[in-house]
C-alpha cells in the first residue's frame, strides 16, 4: 500500500487475496445485479433510497477485505480511475455512475415542492441512484490482468470527470497513481492502454484517504480488545492531531495535523515483510493467509520464554507483568536442543506474529507519546481484520501507556493509497461530503468475505441465483464461510454455524466486512434532532448476545411466510419462486454471518438488521411484496372511513381527540412484520380485527402522556392553547393504520389550521405505506369529506378537482394543506441522521412530530429528543419488546407526549 512502509517498498500482502481478477463479491452492488433485459426500468435492488440526484455526482465507497473482491459488472457510465501501484499488490479504485431520470412534468410534486421551497432536484416516483466507488485488487506481478480489466470496462477511456459522459480519443487519457508502479509500469500503461500515468505522492495520498474516511464515514474506526470489537465515533471537528500508523511490508509513523498538514516522524522495517518473509523460511507457507490460519492453532509458549518460565510460574506483579508475558520471542530455542524441524510451524507462525505486533505496538505508543497524542490509528494490508493482530498491537499500546492510549483500526484499512490518488483530481467532488450522506448496504456476497471465491465477474441477477444455487447449495468446494449442510443446522435456511473454539480469535471471524457506499447527496440530518451528534436511532442493541439471537431467530422465523408472499406477489412464476428461493439462502446467510460475528457488518441495531433484510428483498427484484395485500386493505379501510369520520364528528373535542388517539393505537395492530399480527389476520377480517382492537382500548395505557397531549391541545382552565403551525405525521401500515387511524388525526390538526405533512416511506418495506401510495388513498377519503379535499388540493396532491369543485363549499379561515414527503428509506425504521432533503425542508417550520408504529417510535427513536414538541404513539406486537421497553406484555400501547428538549 502507498506510503505505509518505508519509501520503496508497497505493503506486503497474501497471494489469496490479491487475486482480484477471479475472486467476486457475489452481487456486488444492488443495482448492478439487475438484468439489463428486465421488463421494467426501475432498478430496486439496493435499500435505502437517494432522492433528487439529477446531477449526483460521485460518493460511495466500496471495499471487501480479505479475498472476497467486488468485481461489478454494469453498463454505467464510468468516469474517475486511480491506482496504487505497489511491490506486491494493486489497488484499483473507479467510480461509477448511474444515469438520472427527471420527471418535471408531474404537477403535484412541482406544487409541493414549491410550497416546501425545495429549488434544486424533483420528487420521484422512485428513488434514482447516483454513484458507487469500486475497490479492486490484483497481485502486482499479474499486471497484465490489471490492464486486461482496465480495458474491459473501459475505464481509461471515461472523461475523467463524474458531471462528464465522454469517451476520449485514444491516446489522450490521463490516470491518477501513486506508489513504486507509476513509476515501473508507466511505459506499459502507455503501450498496452494508450494513457498516461500522473504520479502522486504516496504519503499525501495515504494521508489524504484516512482523512476522508475518518471525517465520511460513520463507523470508521474501532478498537479490538481481547476479541472485543467496540466501533468508535469520531467528531470530525475533533479529528487531529493523530497519529497514523501503516504496517504494510515495512512501517510508516505519520502524524497528521491536518488537511494536507503531515510528517512522516519515524517508522520501522521490521513489519508485514519480516512476517511472511521469516514465516516463510521457517515454515514453508506459500501464502500469506496460510501462515495467519497458522498461528490460530499455535501456542507460542513453546518458543517464546515467557515470565513465567523466569519467575517459576509466576507473575511478576511488582512491575504488572503477568507469567504469561513474553519475556523473550524465540526465547526457549536458545536452551532447548531442538532443530527446527522440531518445532511446530503452528507455533512458530504465532511467536512470529506476536513478536512483531509487540514491537509495532510499542514502537507506535513511543512516537504518540513522543508528540502528546491520545490516539493512534493502525491501517494496512498487515493487520486486515485478523483478531491476534490487532489484540496484540492494543495490548502493548495499553500496557505501555497504562491505559491512557488507544489503538484503534480502519475498517477501509486497504485502499488508503488509492482513495487518496482518486481525491487528488481536481474536481473529485469528495470536499464537502458528510457522514450522512454515505449509505452503506450489504448486497449478496458480503456474508462471504474470507472465502475462496472463484470465477468471472457476475453480469445480471440470473448470474448470481445460478452461482448461488451451485456453490451456496451444494457446498462445494468454493463457497463461503458458512457452507449449507444437512446436519448441524441452525433453522437459519439451512446454513451451518461454524463450531466454537472456545477463547480462541479466529481470522475469518474477527475480518470486517465493508459493504457498499453510496453517495447520497440529498439525504440530510433531520433538523429538528435535539442533538444530532448524541443520536442513537437504535433502541435494541445487538452487541448483546441474548437480544441478537432472539431477533435473528424471528426473523428467520418469519422467512418462509416473507418468500410465500413475496413470490405471490409476482403471479407465483417460475421466475419469482427461484429468485424467491435465492433471496431466503442470501438472507439466510447474512443471518447466520451475523450470528457468527455481530460485528462482521460494523455496528449492529434492530434498524440495520431489518433493513437488511428489505435490501436483499430488492436485490433480487422483490419490489413490493406486499403490493396485493396493501390493496385489498386500503380498499376495505376507505369503504367504513365515511361511518367513522360521522362518529367522530358526533362527538364532543375532548371525547373525539381521546377517540383518534384510541383509534391510531388501535388500527397499529395491522402489522405484517409481526408474527402475532400475522396470526390474527386468520381470524377475523381487516374490520372485524379493527373493532376488535378499538374495543379494547383502555386507559391507562402503558405508557399514557394522553392528558399532557390534550392540555396542549385543548388548553386548560379555560386558557385556549395556540394551534401548531405544522405537524409532521409519520406513518407505518397501509390499510387501517393510515386509512382509520393517521388520516383522522391529521384531519383534526387540518380543521384547527395546522398544516400536516404525511411523512412515508420512499420504498416499499413489508405493508408500511409509501409516499407515493399516500396521495392515491388520500384521493379516496377525500370523497367522503370536505376538509380532506381542500388540504389536499392546497398540498397539491389532488391536482384536478375529481370531487365536486363546484360545490360551492368556503374555505374557512382554518384552511390548512396536507402535503406528503418522502422520507429517504425504505425501511420498517428510520434513521432521522438520513432523511430525504424534502422532509428537511418541511421540518424546518414544524413544531410537532408525531412518529406512529413500533417500527418508527419503539424500535427507533424511543429516546430520540426534539427541538419541538413529539407525540410516539405505537402497540407493542412482540412480548420481548414489550417487557424489555416498556416493562408490559404484548398489545400493550403506547402514547408519549415530550415538549421541546431544552
Amino acid at each position: 500500500m502507498a506510503g505505509q512502509e518505508d519509501e520503496h517498498d508497497p505493503i506486503l500482502d497474501d497471494k489469496k487475496e490479491a487475486e482480484a481478477k477471479s475472486e467476486v463479491c457475489v452481487g456486488g452492488g444492488e443495482r448492478d445485479m439487475a438484468p439489463s433485459t428486465s421488463g421494467t426500468s426501475i432498478h430496486r435492488s439496493g435499500s435505502r433510497p437517494q432522492l433528487d440526484l439529477s446531477k449526483a455526482e460521485i460518493q460511495g465507497n466500496l471495499e471487501e477485505r480479505d479475498p472476497t473482491i467486488l468485481l461489478p459488472n454494469q453498463s454505467d457510465d464510468i468516469s474517475h480511475l486511480a491506482l496504487d501501484i505497489g511491490g506486491s499488490l494493486i489497488k484499483l479504485l473507479y467510480f461509477s455512475r448511474h444515469e438520472d431520470y427527471s420527471n418535471d412534468g408531474d404537477k403535484r410534486k412541482r406544487t409541493i415542492k414549491e410550497r416546501l421551497g425545495i429549488t434544486n432536484g424533483n420528487l420521484r416516483s422512485y428513488p434514482v441512484l447516483g454513484g458507487r466507488l469500486h475497490f479492486v485488487k490484483f497481485e502486482t506481478h499479474k499486471i497484465n490482468e490489471c490492464l486486461d480489466f482496465i480495458h474491459s470496462k473501459q475505464l481509461h477511456r471515461r472523461d475523467p470527470y463524474p458531471w462528464s459522459s465522454k469517451t476520449l480519443p485514444l491516446g489522450t487519457g490521463v490516470i491518477k497513481v501513486t506508489g513504486g508502479g507509476a513509476y515501473k509500469f508507466a511505459d506499459l500503461f502507455k503501450e498496452r492502454l494508450g494513457v498516461s500515468i500522473e504520479k502522486e505522492d504516496e504519503m499525501h495520498c495515504l494521508v489524504s484517504g484516512a482523512n476522508f474516511l475518518l471525517k465520511a464515514i460513520r463507523h470508521e474506526a474501532f478498537t479490538h480488545m481481547e476479541g472485543e470489537k467496540e466501533f468508535v465515533q469520531i467528531d470530525p471537528n475533533d479529528l487531529y492531531p493523530y497519529l497514523l500508523v501503516n504496517v504494510g511490508s515495512g512501517v510508516s509513523i505519520i502524524k497528521v495535523d491536518g488537511e494536507g498538514k503531515f510528517e512522516r516522524v519515524s517508522g520501522t522495517n521490521v513489519g508485514g515483510g519480516t512476517y511472511w518473509g521469516l514465516g516463510r523460511l521457517l515454515t514453508k507457507c506459500k501464502s500469506f493467509d496460510e501462515l495467519l490460519e497458522l498461528s490460530q492453532k499455535g501456542d507460542n509458549s513453546a518458543i517464546d520464554m515467557l515470565v513465567g518460565d523466569i519467575y517459576g510460574g509466576m507473575d511478576y506483579s511488582k512491575i504488572g507483568l503477568s507469567a504469561s508475558t513474553i519475556a523473550s520471542s524465540f526465547g526457549k530455542a536458545i536452551s532447548e536442543n531442538k532443530e527446527l524441524d522440531d518445532y511446530r510451524p503452528e507455533d512458530i507462525s504465532l511467536s512470529l506474529l506476536r513478536m512483531i505486533s509487540y514491537n509495532i505496538g510499542q514502537i507506535s505508543y513511543l512516537n504518540a507519546l513522543r508528540f502528546g497524542l491520545k490516539r493512534i490509528f493502525f491501517g494496512g494490508f498487515f493487520i486486515r481484520g485478523h483478531a491476534y493482530t490487532m489484540d496484540t498491537i492494543s495490548f502493548a499500546v495499553h500496557f505501555w501507556s497504562k491505559g491512557e492510549m488507544q489503538a484503534m483500526f480502519l475498517r477501509h484499512e486497504g485502499f488508503l493509497g488509492a482513495l487518496g490518488a482518486f481525491m487528488s483530481y481536481e474536481k473529485h467532488g469528495l470536499d464537502d461530503l458528510m457522514s450522512h450522506q454515505l449509505v452503506e448496504r450489504f448486497p449478496m456476497g458480503a456474508p462471504y468475505t474470507g472465502g475462496n471465491i472463484h470465477g468471472p465477474p457476475l453480469g445480471d441477477l440470473n448470474e448470481k441465483i445460478s452461482w448461488m444455487e451451485k456453490f451456496v447449495r451444494r457446498g462445494t468446494e468454493i463457497t463461503a464461510p458458512v457452507p449449507m449442510t444437512p446436519s448441524k443446522t441452525t433453522g437459519l435456511g439451512g446454513f451451518e454455524v461454524p463450531s466454537s473454539r472456545g477463547s480462541a480469535l479466529r481470522s475469518d471471524a474477527s475480518a470486517l466486512n465493508v459493504g457498499v457506499l453510496h453517495f447520497v447527496p440529498t439525504l440530510e440530518v433531520f433538523p429538528l434532532l435535539a442533538d444530532p451528534k448524541t443520536y442513537e436511532p437504535n433502541t435494541i442493541d445487538l452487541s448483546d448476545q441474548g437480544e441478537r439471537e432472539y431477533w435473528l431467530k424471528v426473523l428467520s422465523e418469519h422467512l418462509p411466510d416473507l418468500v410465500d408472499t413475496a413470490v405471490a406477489s409476482e403471479g407465483g412464476t417460475e421466475d419469482a419462486k427461484r429468485r424467491g428461493d435465492a433471496f431466503a439462502r442470501a438472507f439466510s446467510a447474512h443471518l447466520a454471518r451475523l450470528m457468527e460475528e455481530p460485528a462482521a457488518y460494523g455496528k449492529l441495531g434492530l434498524a440495520n438488521l431489518l433493513e437488511l433484510r428489505e435490501e436483499c428483498l430488492r436485490e433480487f427484484q422483490f419490489v413490493d411484496a406486499y403490493r396485493s395485500i396493501k390493496q385489498r386493505e386500503n380498499e376495505a379501510s376507505l369503504a367504513v372511513l365515511p361511518d367513522l369520520l360521522e362518529e367522530l364528528d358526533s362527538m364532543s373535542e375532548e371525547a373525539r381527540l381521546l377517540t383518534l388517539i384510541e383509534g391510531v393505537l388501535a388500527a397499529n395492530i395491522f402489522d405484517w412484520g409481526s408474527r402475532a399480527c400475522v396470526d390474527l389476520y386468520h381470524k377475523g377480517t381487516i374490520i372485524e380485527i379493527y373493532r376488535m382492537s378499538r374495543n379494547k382500548m383502555q386507559r391507562p395505557w402503558r405508557v399514557d402522556d394522553f392528558d399532557a397531549f390534550k392540555e396542549r391541545m385543548l388548553g386548560s382552565g379555560g386558557k385556549q392553547p395556540h394551534r401548531h403551525k405544522r405537524a409532521l405525521l409519520f406513518v407505518d401500515n397501509s390499510g387501517a393504520d393510515v386509512i382509520l387511524g393517521m388520516l383522522p388525526l391529521a384531519r383534526e390538526f387540518l380543521r384547527r389550521g395546522t398544516e400536516v405533512v404525511l411523512v412515508a416511506n420512499s420504498l416499499p418495506a413489508l405493508n408500511d405505506v409509501t409516499a407515493m401510495e399516500l396521495p392515491d388513498i388520500v384521493a379516496g377519503a377525500a370523497k367522503h369529506c370536505d376538509i380532506l379535499r381542500r388540504a389536499a388540493e392546497m398540498g397539491g396532491l389532488l391536482v384536478d378537482a375529481m370531487v365536486n369543485p363546484g360545490d360551492g363549499s368556503k374555505k374557512d379561515s382554518t384552511s390548512a394543506p396536507l402535503m406528503v414527503v418522502e422520507n429517504g428509506c425504505g425501511s420498517p425504521c428510520i434513521d432521522l441522521r438520513q432523511v430525504s432533503s424534502e422532509l428537511a425542508a418541511a421540518a424546518k417550520d414544524a413544531d410537532l412530530v408525531v412518529l406512529e408504529g413500533m417500527g418508527r417510535a419503539l424500535h427507533t427513536n424511543f429516546n430520540a429528543q426534539f427541538q419541538c414538541e413529539a407525540l410516539k404513539l405505537a402497540m407493542v406486537k412482540n412480548q420481548r419488546l414489550a417487557e424489555k421497553l416498556i416493562k408490559g406484555n404484548i398489545y400493550d400501547c403506547v402514547c408519549r407526549y415530550e415538549p421541546p428538549s431544552l
